[in-house]
């Protein structure tokens, strides 16, 4: 009697432990899927084809001189179901090092007076908000100063393009553009024989989803 007390024993905490064995494994499977769920958004700004370009202008005339930031860093947000879900409300710095105008020359000075004339000069950063379908803007950090900058955009399928203006000086940056324009004195001369560099950038961003 006690051999078979004992036998009824063993196989019941075999049981158990094959139990709870199984148990142990659906929960690891389970916790597998949600995380592999979590991570599959259908639309991913960090991974999309990121270009931001501008247009500073010089001289009287307003000549325009193109540039681009070759690197942003989504720090916040943009994944979602649609790129709208993406873009709306995503986080993102730019490092100024990432700035590009076909000109080592002239991309040294903009580096060092202009953006290293401002405080916190190492990124520009910000957040997008879309309002409509057409309208938003970005809460845009520069020189430590944070101001909405508005701006128009179109999203077709998965292509977003932006296009904004922005004003230098609504981020009490006409130190910096002062000291640009002493670097770049004969460059930014036209034909009156004024040195000026402007006061208004504008801004191409585009991403196209994968």
């Amino acid at each position: 009697m006690k051999k078979i007390v004992y036998s009824l024993i063993i196989c019941f905490t075999i049981s158990q432990m094959i139990s709870c064995k199984s148990e142990a494994k659906k929960e690891t499977e389970t916790t597998k899927e949600e995380i592999k769920t979590e991570k599959q958004a259908a639309f991913v700004l960090q991974d999309a084809n990121n270009s931001i370009n501008w247009v500073a202008y010089k001289t009287t005339e307003k000549i325009p001189v193109k540039g681009q930031f070759q690197k942003v860093n989504i720090t916040a947000g943009g994944e979602g179901n649609t790129a709208k879900e993406a873009i709306n409300n995503a986080e993102f710095s730019i490092p100024v090092s990432s700035i590009f105008t076909s000109d080592t020359s002239r991309d040294f000075k903009i580096k060092k007076f202009f953006f290293g004339i401002m405080d916190k000069t190492e990124l520009l950063s910000g957040k997008l908000v879309l309002e409509n379908d057409s309208i938003g803007y970005a809460d845009l950090t520069m020189n430590s100063v944070t101001k909405k900058l508005p701006f128009k955009y179109t999203l077709n399928g998965k292509e977003f393009n932006l296009n904004a203006t922005m004003k230098i000086s609504d981020w009490q940056a006409q130190n910096a553009l002062d000291s640009l324009n002493t670097a770049c004195k004969d460059l930014h001369k036209g034909a009156d024989g004024v040195s000026k560099t402007w006061d208004e950038v504008a801004l191409t961003i585009s991403s196209i989803f994968k």
